[in-house]
């Protein structure tokens, strides 16, 4: 490929690095605002997290960004530039994914714990900032690394709106070359390296987590494995 065809696809690098913090940042505080909530006390509180989760889950990502992109301005009057439309429907839709395993984290926590904040004189707000969360944030890390690489892969979507991403530059290099398997192939590593890059990353926020509670991430996989053996019988000592 000449320079300038190479300068187009890092520029689509660079736009989905954009979208993909971006998105990632909204998919985030969604999930545990919206995660939190589906804990609380109050039914409608409950009823309406579990309504968002239900909506967003079950439409298609795609969709999302179609109706964002050219449903809203019509409905509403409110035209999004291709960034923040694909920022809004990603971060949205895979919010509701992430309000899950937010959910699932809080109440795989010992509820002696929780009740050892009441014994305390804990508000619900101190309990969740200073009980819940340290023990179960680190726990949720290794489902929200699978679902940014997921959400890495949702980033090619945006294309369909002409956003300058990777996928929609590599298929303008792919058009101006005549060629197909050379681009794809670069496409498919390129999107590789990003998401082996996020795995890495998770990983060490995941063993600085845990070591700032007492877990070590090594030991708790060695222990498990020991007790699958003696339950199983299998991998264990003759």
């Amino acid at each position: 490929m000449t320079s300038g065809l190479w300068d187009l696809v890092l520029k689509g690098v660079w736009t989905t690095v954009q979208l993909l913090v971006l998105s990632g940042l909204l998919m985030t505080a969604v999930a545990f605002v919206v995660g939190v909530a589906r804990t609380s006390r109050l039914w409608i509180v409950r009823f309406l997290a579990g309504l968002y989760t239900e909506v967003f889950r079950g439409t298609s990502a795609l969709v999302m960004i179609f109706w964002v992109f050219f449903v809203l301005p019509v409905a509403f009057g409110w035209q999004l530039v291709p960034l923040w439309a694909g920022t809004l429907a990603l971060g949205l839709t895979y919010g509701a994914y992430g309000s899950e395993i937010v959910r699932g984290g809080l109440n795989a926590v010992d509820p002696a714990q929780q009740e050892g904040g009441i014994a305390l004189s804990f508000t619900p707000w101190q309990r969740l900032r200073l009980i819940l969360l340290p023990q179960a944030v680190p726990e949720m890390i290794p489902s929200f690394c699978n679902l940014l690489v997921e959400l890495l892969k949702g980033t090619a979507l945006v294309s369909i709106t002409g956003m300058g991403d990777l996928a929609f530059s590599g298929n303008l290099v792919r058009l101006a070359l005549q060629e197909s398997a050379h681009i794809y192939t670069y496409l498919l590593l390129i999107y590789f390296v990003i998401a082996f890059v996020i795995t890495r990353l998770m990983r060490g926020l995941e063993k600085r987590l845990k070591a700032g509670i007492g877990k070590d991430p090594g030991s708790e996989r060695s222990a498990r494995e020991e007790k699958r053996a003696q339950t199983t019988g299998v991998g264990g000592v003759a």
